[in-house]
């Protein structure tokens, strides 16, 4: 079994580290011992970038995922690497205006689970621009620009972002953490990821996200579409 450290769980801002190359798979991918890759989960897309052999070769990624045991990262290449030998110290690089514009905008999705407290269903990121999908009881008190200024006064608090674990059996003792209806935090390693805003949130979340409100600056609230009887879409946009 080959297992990747997930650097990218402890410091989001890392955007270039060393590595060692475990292994090739079939689909053109690169397994390594450790990485700042995010990999594709949770709503959020996994990180492209690239990784620089100890030849000086560079292999370009176009994003990461996970192995099918959960175990490791797969960097997937955008050519075929033909062949390469294991073992080797490489560096692996980030797309860094890319993940940085996704920590953003998934921090904002958290604020926005706070502006609007009802049952997410569904959400995504991308790359300034992400949505979160609500049940909500009484849609039709819905209002646009009263969503916006909110999220935004929430922003501007500029406060702390950060992280922490508890086991399994303390998040069964605490389900109303869980916002997700669809999504669960994954389960099996007997603890799970907590992200907390100060003062404002706390909950499961996987993802990389920034250290202060305040760094996400100004956002807009672009759409609001109805899914269903009770489902509304928000899509979101950060201001350049």
């Amino acid at each position: 079994m080959m297992i990747t450290e997930l650097l990218f769980r402890d410091d989001a801002y890392v955007r270039e580290a060393p590595a060692t190359l475990l292994a090739l798979t079939p689909e053109n991918g690169l397994i390594l011992d450790r990485t700042i890759f995010y990999a594709q989960g949770g709503g959020q897309p996994g990180d492209g970038g690239e990784i620089v052999l100890a030849d000086g070769r560079v292999i370009a990624i176009t994003h990461a995922v996970y192995s099918s045991d959960k175990q490791s990262v797969v960097h997937m290449a955008a050519l075929p690497v033909g062949e390469i030998s294991t073992g080797q110290t490489v560096a692996a690089r980030l797309d860094w205006s890319a993940r940085l514009k996704r920590m953003k905008i998934h921090t904002a999705l958290h604020l926005l689970s706070v502006v609007l407290p009802y049952p997410v269903t569904g959400g995504a990121i991308g790359e300034g621009d992400g949505r979160l999908d609500f049940d909500i009881p009484d849609a039709g008190s819905f209002e646009k620009d009263a969503i916006e200024a909110k999220l935004n006064e929430l922003i501007a608090l500029d406060r702390k972002v950060s992280a922490q674990w508890i086991t399994d059996a303390e998040l069964d003792a605490n389900p109303g953490l869980v916002k997700t209806m669809m999504v669960k935090p994954p389960r099996g390693s007997g603890r799970v990821r907590l992200v907390e805003i100060d003062g404002l949130d706390l909950q499961p979340c996987g993802g990389t996200h920034v250290a202060q409100t305040g760094e996400i600056g100004r956002v807009i609230v672009a759409k609001i579409e109805k899914k269903g009887k009770l489902n509304r879409r928000v899509r979101i946009e950060l201001v350049a």
